[in-house]
């Protein structure tokens, strides 16, 4: 993928959680979001999967650790996805971890518990 198709995708990511904020709004649980996400992308004919799971390695050995993440768009954008009051630093850690375990190049924090969307998303790069 090129930089022209990550910023294509970004794009139609950020108008889709706009719109499932406008449908729903803010204050409800993280994972009426994460379902509401994933028809969003359905219904505009992006691949997306959820809880995708995320191994382990330290130096070439599997610890038998697993992350999941909230959701993979199109096998190259990961999306963290919150419903929270504050803002907390150890959710741009656990996204900036995610991306390097899984060599992505992009992902976005989104938290959903905003009263303006466009405030409750925040763009992360991994050697991009």
């Amino acid at each position: 993928m090129n930089k022209e198709q990550y910023y294509l995708l970004s794009g139609q990511i950020m108008d889709a959680c706009i719109s499932v904020h406008k449908e729903i709004g803010p204050g409800l649980l993280e994972s009426v979001y994460e379902f509401a996400l994933l028809k969003e992308f359905e219904i505009r004919k992006i691949k997306a999967r959820s809880q995708v799971t995320l191994p382990l390695f330290y130096k070439g050995y599997d610890v038998g650790k697993v992350f999941c993440i909230d959701i993979l768009v199109e096998d190259e954008i990961i999306l963290e996805l919150k419903s929270s009051e504050n803002h907390h630093p150890v959710y741009e850690a656990q996204l900036i971890s995610y991306l390097r375990l899984a060599n992505k190049k992009l992902g976005f924090l989104i938290n959903f518990n905003v009263p303006l969307m466009k405030n409750g998303i925040k763009r992360f790069v991994n050697n991009f």
